[in-house]
């Protein structure tokens, strides 16, 4: 009971720093509503005045609370899919982009945006509308699939070869999508760009709902798994002599990582480290207890995504700086330290 309190404690601190984030989030942009809060402009519109001009509607729904909505979500499932990812493989550099789950996403959904006019009409009009993000989960899939039949043996995960198998991955998908733009016209060449270097800024209400959806089905099955993981950090055997289902474990994990990490690219392109930021942080805090660390992500990788998303559009106005740049700024440098503290275990 101690320790349920604890961790509702430490949530309700993280979604009371959310919602000032986001509160920022919210006045924060070039577009001037006329001497007016953006906040009094939100209630008008939520209470449905009809005195409240189109633009401001536009500005103030559709496109900046839209974009903070898609930032909690995506960060969210980001963070938890690399501690996921780190609890299976018991490393804490196992995250979606390091070991190139993003790049085999980023990959197949560049390829549905170049090709996919050529088959696009073959397909289930339900299948034409989320073609890109059918075609990320799967990117994502195949090279979850992959890393983890080349880098694990016997039970044990070989980390080098985990890391090795990532960076091929990463060339591979660099290469392809390299070629790619090189064929592609104008507008192909802009999605892209865009996916090349992340963004929110193509943030809807649908897409917002189909992530909803996503998160809300990867967290039934994702966050209770915390003393399994916990479990699993004893090692494969003694997990099972515990009575964890090992193998089902590693599926459940691999297929909602999969699925968490493809529908985060397919609608914000390649916003890579979030997976490592996160849950490193919450390990100095809380060791590696996933009963802690796996709930906590989910807050703390919103929290680290809009704050990022919030300075790219604040850093450069008018324009904006792709939030891809931001966390991988940030990111680098803990990617090091993790490698200087572990060095020996490498």
């Amino acid at each position: 009971m101690r320790t349920q309190s604890k961790l509702y404690f430490y949530s309700a601190i993280g979604v009371v720093l959310l919602l000032i984030i986001a509160v920022l989030a919210l006045n924060t942009g070039v577009y001037d509503f006329g001497g007016t809060s953006p906040f009094k402009v939100l209630w008008q519109y939520i209470k449905g005045d009809p005195g409240l001009s189109l633009s401001h509607k536009y500005v103030i729904w559709d496109v900046r609370a839209a974009r903070i909505i898609m930032a909690i979500l995506i960060g969210s499932m980001l963070a938890v899919s690399g501690t996921g990812l780190q609890g299976l493989f018991k490393n804490p550099l196992a995250t979606g982009d390091l070991i190139g789950l993003t790049s085999g996403a980023t990959l197949l959904a560049a390829i549905a945006i170049v090709l996919g006019g050529h088959f696009k009409q073959y397909l289930p009009e339900a299948v034409q509308f989320s073609l890109v993000g059918i075609a990320a989960f799967i990117g994502s899939f195949l090279s979850m699939m992959l890393v983890y039949r080349i880098s694990t043996s016997g039970g044990k995960t070989n980390v080098v070869m985990m890391l090795l198998t990532g960076v091929a991955i990463t060339a591979i998908g660099f290469s392809i999508t390299g070629f790619l733009i090189y064929i592609s016209k104008d507008e192909q060449l802009r999605d892209l760009t865009f996916w090349n270097l992340g963004s929110l800024a193509a943030a809807t209400w649908t897409k917002n709902i189909i992530l909803g959806v996503v998160l809300i089905i990867s967290y039934v099955i994702l966050l209770p798994k915390g003393k399994a993981l916990n479990a699993m950090m004893l090692g494969e055997k003694d997990a099972q002599h515990l009575g964890i289902n090992v193998e089902r474990l590693k599926k459940q994990i691999i297929i909602i990582v999969a699925l968490m990490v493809g529908i985060s690219v397919a609608f914000s392109g390649t916003i890579g480290f979030v997976g490592l930021i996160v849950p490193y942080i919450l390990r100095l805090l809380f060791k590696s207890n996933y009963t802690f660390i796996l709930p906590l992500s989910a807050i703390c990788g919103s929290i680290l995504l809009l704050t990022a998303d919030t300075f790219s559009r604040s850093i450069v106005e008018p324009s904006e700086l792709p939030i891809g740049i931001l966390t991988a700024l940030m990111g680098g440098p803990i990617f090091i330290a993790i490698l200087i503290k572990f060095k020996k275990s490498l």
